[in-house]
């Protein structure tokens, strides 16, 4: 019982972590040069879950800033918004997923102490 909720816990630490690297990402995607990071969540040895965050070293696009005579680009940053959303709804949904899980096993708690006591 007890590894059920520390595995739900790291799970929901491990979305948490994800969610706030997604934030960083869409803060960002107007930043030129800013490049997005990624996370990977990996099972633990000790079964819980484990996120992993990596940069990802993709250019951005190429864009002209006439600010003088001179012809000059900068990089804008590599985050796709489209992307971001798609990781961020399942984000979301892994998360609500590990709340009702974790409800469900606070529900079983509950039943036990009744049987028993």
């Amino acid at each position: 019982m007890i590894n059920g909720i520390y595995s739900t816990q790291s799970a929901l630490g491990a979305f948490s972590t994800s969610l706030a690297v997604i934030s960083n990402n869409v803060a960002n995607i107007n930043t030129n040069g800013f490049k997005k990071s990624d996370v990977i969540l990996e099972e633990s040895e000790n079964g819980g879950v484990e996120a992993s965050i990596r940069k990802i070293d993709t250019s951005g696009s190429q864009v002209s800033c006439d600010e003088s005579s001179d012809s000059q680009t900068e990089e804008t940053s590599n985050v796709d918004l489209v992307e971001e959303t798609g990781h961020m709804i399942v984000t979301q949904r892994g998360f609500e997923a590990n709340l009702v899980s974790l409800k469900a096993q606070d529900e079983l708690q509950g039943m036990i102490l009744d049987i028993v006591g």
